[in-house]
């Protein structure tokens, strides 16, 4: 993020532009509508531009800028069309003190404006780092149609009500009224006139007050494999509305992004062999909040039905009579193999795919290593970096070939995504040699579309 995002108080400050054409124009029709006090420099002034300064709506002072011009000046505008003059005044106005926004010139401004839909005092800014102005402009078009032009009323009304509000416990329940008064009540009363909307303010907030506290809820939500883009929109939604979010240490930083920012997030983390919340503290925790009326979403990576511990949190909720739900996710396995071009089942080769996991609570996992030995079987395997060794070992004790194709990958679906493929033969010491450090899922009985053709040689070869 190169530009921070922020609203600049310029109510009684200074904001001076140096212009008269087009460009000048265009930044005048959003700054006149500010409580700042404009001033433009400008040798030959638009006639609109005249006519608002015979407004009183801005200072015309018709030269070109000289020194001065932009003391005590919040923000300065250079919209001459001119690149030199553009620099000149520039400069001038950096002496000033001024932030300096130099008109389709990003490199050398200070600030840049934003595309703004303007529900006032509803505001929202839209910006893309100068690098996309057409994108800008689609999504501006796309909030404007999706908020009502009576929204800014409401929000004028409603902000005279906010210490009333304060009334409501802080959190879902005055989340809840604020969202019944502009989405419901608010509209339907403005019908009437600006008194009917204070009248409906007085009523709605009585009946929240003396409404039923609400009953916690939990979410068990599959966050997929890592990619933001891999969300359901039922998990977006979950996020958008959690009060707290439990997430596992394989849900990546650009998910709990996602989360309101008023959410609290709490780490649940395990590692393998590692560092790891206790699995009775996480019911714990999920039961606490729940019962305390929140709505809690368990985030888990993946899909929370498989290898996930799901079932032991929902006895907890069960117990604990709180009411839940389960919105699936991507599991790895789907990630990875889209990402090597093959599929978990085919016709003529295996009609069923297994889903192991490495280790469990007592250590390595172990499984029914002769029925998975046999030509043609395909198993993803879960947690099984730290395994790989015993993994190996087990299936060529009970008959598995030694080239039989495994591909290893590595933080699927992420931008950092490895993809290791080998043989059963050499999965170690391939894995070893790679070094991996991220979360990874093997598939035994696949290798990369691309690197079929080549699989004969590949026992002899290191990782790709």
């Amino acid at each position: 993020m190169q530009h921070f995002p922020i609203f600049l108080t310029v109510a009684g400050r200074r904001i001076v532009l140096s212009g008269g054409g087009d460009a000048a124009l265009a930044k005048l029709r959003l700054l006149l509508k500010t409580e700042a006090h404009l001033t433009v420099l400008a040798a030959q002034a638009a006639p609109e531009i005249t006519a608002w300064a015979e407004q009183g709506r801005l200072t015309l002072i018709a030269r070109a800028m000289e020194p001065g011009d932009a003391l005590c000046a919040a923000l300065f505008y250079a919209a001459n069309e001119d690149d030199a003059e553009d620099a000149r005044v520039a400069r001038l106005a950096h002496r000033d003190g001024a932030l300096v926004n130099i008109v389709d010139n990003l490199h050398d401004s200070q600030f840049i404006t934003p595309a703004i839909v303007d529900r006032d005092p509803v505001i929202v800014a839209i910006g893309t780092e100068g690098a996309a102005p057409v994108l800008a402009r689609a999504i501006k078009k796309d909030i404007e149609e999706r908020l009502p032009p009576v929204l800014g009323t409401l929000a004028r009304i409603g902000k005279t009500f906010r210490a009333r509000v304060e009334a409501l416990p802080f959190g879902a329940r005055r989340r809840d009224f604020w969202a019944d008064f502009y989405f419901n009540a608010g509209p339907r009363a403005l019908d009437n006139g600006a008194d009917a909307v204070t009248s409906a303010l007085e009523a709605l907030l009585a009946q929240h007050l003396n409404a039923a506290p609400k009953q916690g809820r939990v979410e068990f939500v599959g966050a997929g494999p890592g990619d933001p883009e891999l969300l359901t929109l039922k998990a977006r939604r979950a996020l958008h509305e959690a009060d707290v979010v439990i997430y596992d240490r394989l849900v990546t930083p650009e998910i709990l992004e996602l989360a309101r920012r008023e959410a609290t997030l709490l780490d649940a983390g395990k590692e393998g062999f590692g560092a790891a919340m206790a699995q009775n503290e996480i019911n714990a925790l999920i039961v606490e909040h729940g019962l305390q009326g929140a709505h809690v979403v368990r985030l888990k990576s993946g899909d929370p039905t498989v290898f996930g511990r799901l079932d032991e949190e929902i006895d907890a909720c069960d117990a604990a009579g709180l009411s839940w739900s389960i919105v699936p996710g991507i599991t790895a396995a789907s990630a990875a193999v889209a990402s090597i071009g093959q599929s978990l089942t085919k016709r003529a080769r295996n009609g069923s795919v297994r889903l192991l996991t490495g280790h469990d609570m007592r250590g390595f996992a172990d499984h029914d290593w002769a029925a998975l030995a046999r030509p043609g079987e395909v198993a993803a395997i879960y947690m099984g970096k730290r395994a790989a060794r015993f993994i190996q070992g087990r299936l060529l004790m009970h008959g598995a070939r030694g080239d039989t194709p495994v591909t290893v990958i590595e933080n699927a679906s992420r931008p950092d995504q490895r993809v290791l493929a080998t043989t059963l033969a050499m999965l170690e010491p391939t894995l070893t040699n790679a070094g991996l450090s991220g979360p990874a899922l093997t598939l035994f009985g696949l290798a990369p579309r691309a690197a079929l053709a080549a699989l004969a040689d590949f026992p002899k070869e290191a990782a790709l």
